[in-house]
């Protein structure tokens, strides 16, 4: 049964609800590691000499947040000694995570990139397998701030979340080329290093915000999972430690899997999975090599933070929450097929700015086009995601879709670098392939529109 279509008034006060503050900062808690391990370490090594291939190559650490949907089922279980007690289930393993972080960016102070990129990425490799663990559990306190029957609050969650997820990334990006370029002016020689000292206490003041966030105290999701348990352990004929482990595995990882087909159907659910894997894919391949391209093309550190960063965050923010309105009044759906295009037309603007050379008016155009696009289309695919998940399974479900998503971005984006150099640095045609990356995916999408068992389309 579809619910009554809201009002623009009714749909923007749904933003005043504390819990879209507090979704607001766990957003920004996932999103703010992404500075460290994409613009931060991509800017580092390009200032240490180091070739375009290897800074899209070290992007292979990203790959972990395409696979913990594997460990996300132990999440959802396992007390963390004295956090959990103190702090909560959820919030405890997010602590534990932000600490790992913290005393990584530690170790990242003290490395000579030049003499030690092996080292430099094993540690960047480590962040990311503690940001991939923290996101877990953070998408699965924010899905849990909304009850299950609020479906007017999940477009409009979806699309504080994302805000949260730009105002980490965004904002943190700029305090870290804003910071390094000022110890570079003064002459520290390693300003990146010193940087990075100045990010970790943004990490301390990240798990301050944290304390502020209710954690909702119920065991249904614990009881379920139990009840699982014990059916498949009873199916197996035995009581003991073997049947045990085996139906704790078979409960915890195939029961999502299992619960999303069965819902489905296997050929919709093959389509929902083609669809997520493929449609930021361009979006990706852009990005990671972004930074780099303004480098060349000419922009100094102040000014990729200005135009990049400030300006492109504010666009974020504004349009998000517009995107989270167009959701909630024209569904989902649409608003990927919406996004989706646009994504793809603003992929030209870049090669426009590829071919004119250095232009600060062209460049604040591409971004700002970029970040519309870009809010659109993860407002969608956030709600579309948060939409598909099974409440008994929140976490490891979730990890599983968002996984999928960000296989595409990660392993495929990663030779981003190599086809940059393979086209000889003709960044213009590079610009152009991303813009075709986006018609595999609204071909999925198309297919399977009318039979996704969703709320509002």
């Amino acid at each position: 049964m579809f619910e009554k279509k809201q009002t623009w008034s009714e749909s923007i006060l749904v933003y005043r609800d504390i819990r879209m503050l507090r979704i607001l900062l766990l957003g920004a808690i996932s999103g703010f590691p992404w500075v460290l391990i994409a613009s931060s370490l991509s800017l580092w090594l390009k200032e240490e000499g180091l070739s375009r291939s290897t800074i899209g190559w070290a992007g292979l650490i990203f790959g972990v947040y395409a696979f913990n949907y594997l460990w996300a089922p132990i999440i959802d279980r396992i007390q963390i000694p004295f956090l959990t007690k103190r702090l909560g289930h959820r919030r405890g393993w997010i602590v534990l995570m932000q600490i790992i972080i913290l005393f990584s960016l530690i170790v990242w102070s003290f490395i000579n990139p030049t003499e030690n990129l092996a080292l430099l990425i094993s540690v960047g490799l480590v962040i990311a397998i503690a940001s991939a663990t923290q996101d877990i559990t953070v998408d699965a306190l924010r899905i849990e701030q909304i009850n299950a029957d609020e479906g007017k609050s999940m477009a409009a969650g979806a699309a504080m979340a994302v805000v949260g997820w730009w105002t980490g990334y965004k904002l943190g990006g700029v305090i870290a080329l804003f910071t390094a370029e000022f110890f570079q002016n003064i002459g520290i020689k390693d300003y990146w290093q010193t940087t990075f000292l100045i990010l970790g206490v943004v990490v301390i003041l990240m798990n301050i915000g944290l304390m502020f966030i209710h954690e909702p105290i119920t065991t249904d999701r614990q009881i379920k999972q139990k009840e699982t348990d014990e059916i498949i352990q009873s199916k197996l004929g035995s009581n003991n430690v073997i049947t045990k482990f085996i139906a704790y595995i078979t409960g915890t990882i195939g029961g999502p899997i299992i619960s999303f087909f069965k819902k489905n159907g296997f050929s919709i659910a093959v389509g929902i999975l083609g669809f997520v894997f493929l449609f930021k894919i361009g979006e990706a391949f852009l990005g990671r090599m972004s930074i780099v391209f303004y480098k060349e093309v000419g922009f100094s550190k102040g000014e990729i933070a200005i135009y990049s960063k400030t300006l492109g965050w504010i666009t974020t923010v504004v349009f998000t929450l517009l995107g989270g309105i167009f959701a909630m009044r024209a569904g989902t759906i649409k608003t990927m097929f919406v996004a989706g295009g646009f994504m793809a037309a603003t992929n030209l603007l870049f090669a426009a700015l590829a071919w004119s050379g250095k232009s600060e008016w062209l460049f604040a155009l591409a971004v700002i086009a970029d970040d519309i696009s870009a809010a659109f289309a993860t407002v969608a695919f956030v709600a579309f995601i948060s939409l598909l998940v099974d409440r008994t399974y929140t976490a490891t479900q979730y990890a599983l879709l968002a996984s999928i998503g960000t296989a595409g971005r990660t392993t495929l984006a990663s030779s981003s670098g190599a086809l940059v150099d393979w086209l000889n640095g003709d960044w213009g045609t590079f610009f152009i392939i991303t813009t075709l990356m986006v018609i595999p995916s609204l071909i999925c999408l198309w297919f399977i529109r009318n039979k996704i068992k969703i709320g509002a389309k």
